[in-house]
């Protein structure tokens, strides 16, 4: 379904638009049109990958104007722009809730005013039950998504919202391994929160095939969540120990708005999941065509969940420590 569309990145320079970028080239997109705020990055982008195929649109999504000229003729749309450092966001909420929530809301705004085919959110664990500002603020980028829908025309628009929600990617810029790897090869000691904490995992290259297979199965007003294996810190640690030898470690405790486990689907949530292949579909239970005949008619092969209470990280299915040391020799950060 990608051959031969435009599609438009919000967010493009960052870790998961250029995977994503790289991606949809090999599958033949027609253009890629980058839109993001640091021109540094896209110069350093447009250098690296050297493609005819992509286009630099700075921008911000907090301006609509901006938005509507560059979704002109767009196909699929990746919303992928955020604020995300915790810390940051806690001392500065407003200017979160500017990009991360009326930054989609002008995302789907302009969307229906170009007449998008299809427009996906990238979503996080931290929408679940939010205990810090940042997972608020996509928690209501969620809601914004999933509830466009009912706004949605079908003789006017065939504009299609839909949500994808995962944890923290292995390897991503900022996330705990290349941290912790840094600081092993600095001799300095590794910051521990809790030896307890749960975490799930996920790799770049599954969640992008996780992005696209949501892409392609979303028919408007889902919240599409991957089925992951988790680890906790203790096997992280047996694990980068193997690899680099003993480590020295300093314990802090939970920092504020952080949480011991994540958790992808809650308990309330879980009425209205479904499995559907490889992934979960949470169901917006306010959407006039998501009642159980309209799903398992229009949705092939999915089963209404009825083997959980919730989706989190303490109780699913722990990967191995020979698994995650494969995974983490895999991210090339030696």
């Amino acid at each position: 379904m990608f051959e031969g569309k435009t599609i438009l990145i919000t967010g493009g320079t960052g870790s998961l638009g250029q995977a994503l970028t790289k991606k949809l080239l090999t599958l033949n997109a027609d253009t890629i049109r980058i839109f993001s705020r640091n021109e540094s990055k896209q110069i350093e982008m447009e250098s690296k990958f050297d493609d005819s195929r992509l286009r630099f649109l700075v921008g911000d999504v907090r301006d609509t104007n901006r938005l509507y000229s560059a979704l002109e003729d767009v196909d699929i749309v990746f919303h992928a722009a955020a604020l995300k450092h915790v810390p940051k966001i806690e001392y500065n909420p407003f200017e979160s809730i500017k990009t991360n929530v009326i930054g989609s809301q002008n995302i789907i705004d302009n969307s229906l005013r170009q007449d998008v085919e299809k427009v996906i959110c990238v979503g996080t664990d931290k929408a679940v039950s939010p205990l810090n500002t940042y997972g608020a603020t996509k928690l209501l980028m969620e809601k914004l998504f999933v509830t466009a829908n009912n706004y949605v025309n079908p003789e006017k628009h065939k504009t299609k919202f839909i949500a994808v929600r995962y944890g923290n990617v292995l390897g991503s810029s900022g996330s705990v391994i290349p941290k912790f790897i840094s600081l092993i090869k600095q001799k300095k000691s590794l910051t521990i929160t809790d030896l307890q904490m749960t975490r799930f995992t996920i790799t770049m290259d599954e969640a992008l095939d996780f992005i696209l297979n949501a892409t392609k199965n979303g028919k408007g007003s889902e919240i599409f969540i991957p089925k992951l294996k988790s680890y906790d810190m203790s096997i992280l640690l047996d694990t980068l120990t193997d690899l680099y030898g003993e480590l020295k470690q300093n314990i802090i405790g939970i920092r504020p708005g952080e949480k011991l486990h994540e958790t992808l689907i809650n308990h309330d949530e879980i009425r209205y999941t479904w499995n559907i292949e490889n992934m979960y579909m949470l169901a917006n239970p306010h959407y006039k065509l998501f009642n159980d005949n309209d799903i398992l008619e229009n949705y092939n092969g999915i089963t209404k969940i009825d083997d959980i209470d919730s989706y989190s990280s303490d109780i699913g299915q722990r990967i191995s420590k020979d698994e995650l040391k494969i995974k983490i020799q895999n991210l090339g950060l030696d």
